[in-house]
């Protein structure tokens, strides 16, 4: 945008320069006193101008382009106002040659002061490479000024002539931003400072609101000036009043846009506020689970040595010679203190809150080692296990000792509902369905009393495995089956090949009941 205005600014001047060749150098006629193109030379600053307005060495949002656009047309109308204001009733109301070219030059002159102005603003307000594009500018803005102010004065005193001396300077500076777009070598602005972003959007509202009073004020000036023809005065005082209605409703415009970006950051600050009051809510919370953490992990570990001691002698117990009454009380003496155990075992993991390195684990391999480490039980309790395992050996992304933990749990909670129920064999099972793997143990005997076929105990336990698998993106299910035998299934996602780079699915940890397929 900053490039394609000055372009506009200096096709202007070339097509001011263009008539002005083509009327003398080819059709050898004197360009009129009055001429109509004048204009297209005054306003060819104007562009210029709103290049620099848009401060294309800061960094913008979107709202402040749309009000830097408003911005540019409202410093095109004032400009415009001011030359049809000042300059044209002296060219077409009432014409008069001196007038005319006087108060042209006053206000073409005080047009390249402003322009001057802001390119030393732009210069001292920013760095690198953009200081040295707005200091070129600056250069050649000068010089073209100088040598303009120069020939209106040779002009003046009927000593210029078209290819003269005056127009080497003239058109060499016009032409050196040429060379200036060339060599410029400037960046994507970096963001700045929200006071200097502050103080510039002040100063532009300040800048809209004088151009806008400007308008009595000229209004005031032809009433008191009783030199003014009264057709010159008439048409000011109307043209004064339109031009006010118009940039009176591009200020209420521009007011729209602001008032709506004022609505916009409100609504982002009071987002943010109430983020900040959940993120201190959820660092308290955090801060309380880091205090349980470090008590439930203490305690575990004292809870430890004692069970390691009461398994050890519960084993030592089912291989002596019990009687038949007395053999299936030991083995449930074992059986809860394993579970007592892996659930100290879930509350240390609980108590960790680094997570574990994954790498690729066998589901095949880990249920073997299930089954081998839960054989004791197994024999004490006279349970038949069955497998079937996947042929294929699907494997998952994990940490094998947390889902070796969740294997043990499942199969010492199945273990535990064949005891209540009266069962005698285990089926467990190891498939891959698509991108899931899954390990599946299923029981025999009657329906479970318990809808959900867990006690309390058993549920606190599972638990701490639904967090195990929530880690891994995994869930439990407990799909239905018609003769009301329990069935508790794990699904992972599986292992993806090497050289994917697609994340793993993310699957909610939940209880939830399905037809069994």
């Amino acid at each position: 945008m900053f490039w394609a205005l000055v372009a506009l600014g200096i096709g202007f001047w070339m097509a001011y320069q263009s008539f002005w060749t083509y009327t003398e150098v080819l059709s050898h006629r004197d360009v009129p006193d009055l001429c109509t193109w004048d204009v297209v030379l005054f306003l060819h600053f104007v562009p210029l101008m709103a290049a620099l307005a848009l401060r294309p060495h800061v960094a913008r949002e979107e709202c402040s382009a749309r009000v830097g656009r408003l911005d540019f047309a409202l410093l095109l109308i004032w400009w415009m106002y001011l030359y049809v204001l000042i300059v044209m009733p002296w060219q077409y109301i009432v014409p008069n040659v001196a007038a005319y070219n006087r108060n042209l030059d006053h206000l073409y002159n005080a047009e390249k002061l402003v322009f001057l102005a802001a390119l030393i603003v732009c210069c001292m307000t920013s760095n690198g490479s953009w200081r040295k594009l707005y200091a070129w500018l600056f250069a050649m803005t000068f010089c073209y000024s100088a040598s303009s102010t120069l020939a209106n004065w040779a002009i003046a005193r009927k000593a210029y002539y078209s290819g003269s001396l005056y127009d080497i300077p003239l058109v060499t500076a016009m032409a050196s931003i040429t060379w200036i777009a060339l060599s410029s070598n400037v960046r994507e602005p970096a963001s700045e400072l929200r006071e200097g972003s502050t103080i510039y959007g002040v100063w532009v509202a300040r800048s809209s609101m004088i151009a806008v009073f400007s308008l009595p004020v000229f209004a005031a000036w032809t009433m008191l000036d009783r030199k003014l023809p009264s057709e010159i005065q008439t048409f000011r005082l109307v043209f004064t009043f339109l031009a006010a209605l118009l940039m009176g409703a591009m200020v209420f415009a521009r007011q729209q846009l602001l008032d709506r970006e004022l609505i916009r950051l409100l609504e982002h600050s009071r987002d943010s506020f109430d983020n900040l009051k959940r993120l201190q809510a959820q660092i308290l919370q955090s801060e309380k689970i880091a205090s349980i953490g470090q008590l439930v992990g203490g305690a575990a570990h004292e809870l430890n040595n004692p069970i390691t001691a009461m398994l050890g002698y519960s084993d030592l117990l089912l291989n002596t010679n019990l009687s038949g009454e007395q053999r299936p009380i030991a083995a449930k003496i074992g059986q809860y203190v394993r579970r007592t155990k892996s659930l100290v075992a879930s509350l240390i993991a609980f108590a960790r809150h680094a997570p574990a390195p994954k790498t690729l684990v066998d589901l095949n391999t880990l249920a073997r080692t299930a089954l081998k480490l839960s054989e004791p039980q197994c024999d004490a309790l006279e349970v038949q296990v069955r497998t079937q395992l996947d042929s294929a050996s699907p494997k998952v992304l994990g940490d094998s000792n947390q889902l070796l933990q969740v294997c043990l749990q499942l199969v010492g909670n199945c273990l535990h509902l064949l005891t209540e129920r009266g069962g005698t064999a285990m089926m467990i099972i190891t498939e891959k369905r698509d991108t899931v793997c899954a390990f599946e143990i299923a029981t025999d005997g009657p329906p479970a009393a318990n809808p959900s076929g867990l006690d309390s105990d058993t549920g606190l336990a599972l638990s701490a495995c639904q967090g195990i698998l929530q880690e891994h993106h995994g869930r439990i299910l407990r799909p239905a089956r018609e003769n009301g035998a329990v069935v508790l299934r794990v699904e992972l996602p599986a292992a993806e090949p090497l050289g994917s780079k697609s994340k793993l699915a993310t699957v909610p940890v939940m209880w939830q009941s399905q037809p069994y397929a």
